[in-house]
């Protein structure tokens, strides 16, 4: 009989090799290639716009493309269609990832619950569950008999069958890693299946005009499963994080081919599903001390939505010859960039410190407009002297102490208005181009004037 002939894949970026390497060349990882069966290669009969057929393919000038707005679909949950763009582009492919038992199942079945009620065909496969258990979840979830077709199956070439026959709008995969093509010796998850497998879909859903959402696992580095080439052929890629031992759900967009990818949507896990948190700043702000020192509220940026935070610091003496530095919720790095500067510019003798640094709540927030938050935070707990609690602070920190302007400061004054905040510390340079606020605003120029505010 004749040898099987096999090839070596990059885990990360797809990258092909007749014979296995340390290093790849693509994506320059190492030990990241595995040994394969190559795929059988067969032609489409029909293929996307006539590609691998005998069609002919026809360019199109640019103004004779028609790109109507009706093209999106609500699926009636706001905070989902926000970080889509605007709702579901007929004819996408989406991949939502995230931590097992994290909602991404949830998430989607109410979405095909809400769709199904608009009178939209939704069929929903499943690979890890039988037909039984889908049933469970979507009574608890409150799903209606409507246009919901269930499927439990993992054989691709039945699941396209089935699509073909019933022709829905909508298609749930759930998972990536557990279908397969029978033409492909591999096993259900390996880069060759997860490869194969998603580019049939993506045919399918060009092809076919079908929207088709494909749910990837994540390895313990919090990225999908499978090959980042996975990732690039697929049009929008959301990730649902969150804490086990927190309440909320955060879907954050990091490839979106038709809206923006810094939109996010935050949802409450309950017992009957998820709810949507129509002011995120609210519900991250429970819980907050009162006359604490080192606890201070900062306006952080989503996409266009202002979502105030609470930053935590805790300055104390060390017990070890070199001081301990944690970060949570932003960057270790640049917490440590920040003790410097206040250690050249104000003299705060923080060497000898331990400094604890968190980000309230779970959330983690990387924008410069946090630094000013978290340096008034650091000296508060190094002063030991509380900051008002109905005080906004944000504002960019730069390495001669200077504070910079951020963007969007009306939003943030606007939304720390709306909660009921009567002080706002903001870099001086966008003071001035506010007009008519309602609370009051406190400009600085650097940081020694944010430490006169603390007083002697």
């Amino acid at each position: 009989m004749a040898k099987s002939k096999t090839i070596f894949f990059c885990k990360e970026c797809g990258y092909e090799s007749a014979k296995w390497m340390g290093q790849c060349p693509g994506c320059r990882e190492w030990n990241t290639f595995v040994e394969e069966p190559v795929a059988k290669k067969t032609v489409s009969a029909g293929g996307i716009s006539g590609i691998g057929g005998a069609k002919k393919a026809e360019p199109r000038r640019l103004s004779e493309v028609d790109t109507n707005e009706d093209e999106r679909m609500l699926t009636g949950i706001q905070e989902f269609d926000r970080v889509l763009g605007g709702g579901i582009v007929v004819g996408s492919l989406v991949l939502v990832g995230g931590d097992p038992g994290i909602g991404k199942s949830t998430l989607l079945l109410q979405m095909c619950r809400e769709m199904s009620e608009r009178k939209c065909q939704v069929l929903y496969v499943s690979g890890e569950e039988s037909l039984r258990q889908i049933k469970m979840r979507a009574e608890r979830l409150g799903v209606k008999d409507g246009n919901l077709l269930l499927l439990s199956e993992t054989n691709l070439e039945a699941i396209e069958g089935a699509i073909d026959s019933v022709k829905p709008g909508i298609v749930v995969i759930d998972s990536i890693q557990t279908m397969y093509r029978e033409d492909i010796s591999a096993s259900p998850g390996s880069v060759s299946q997860v490869r194969e497998t998603t580019s049939t879909l993506m045919r399918i859903a060009k092809g076919m005009g079908i929207t088709i959402f494909i749910v990837g696992h994540v390895t313990k580095e919090g990225v999908v499963a499978g090959p980042r080439v996975l990732e690039h052929m697929v049009d929008t890629v959301l990730y649902f994080e969150g804490e086990n031992t927190a309440s909320y759900r955060v879907l954050r967009a990091v490839k979106n081919r038709f809206g923006s990818t810094n939109e996010i949507g935050v949802f409450e896990m309950r017992g009957d599903g998820l709810r949507e948190v129509a002011n995120p700043s609210e519900f991250m702000l429970q819980g907050k001390p009162e006359d604490e020192p080192g606890s201070v509220v900062a306006a952080s940026i989503e996409g266009t939505r202002p979502i105030l935070v609470e930053v935590q610091a805790l300055i104390c003496q060390t017990n070890f010859n070199m001081p301990r530095r944690t970060a949570a919720g932003t960057d270790y790095n640049r917490v440590n960039l920040l003790m410097a500067v206040l250690e050249k510019r104000i003299g705060v003798q923080l060497a000898g410190c331990d400094a604890y640094i968190n980000v309230a709540g779970g959330m983690r927030v990387s924008e410069p407009a946090l630094d000013l938050a978290i340096v008034f935070a650091i000296l508060s707990s190094y002063r030991n002297r509380p900051v008002d609690g109905k005080t906004l602070v944000f504002g960019e920190v730069g390495l001669t102490g200077e504070v910079r302007a951020v963007n969007l400061a009306e939003t943030r004054v606007a939304e720390a208005a709306k909660m009921g905040y009567t002080a706002c510390i903001l870099p001086e340079s966008n003071r001035e181009n506010i007009k008519n606020p309602k609370i009051k605003l406190i400009g600085v120029k650097n940081v020694k004037e944010l430490f006169r505010l603390l007083g002697n």
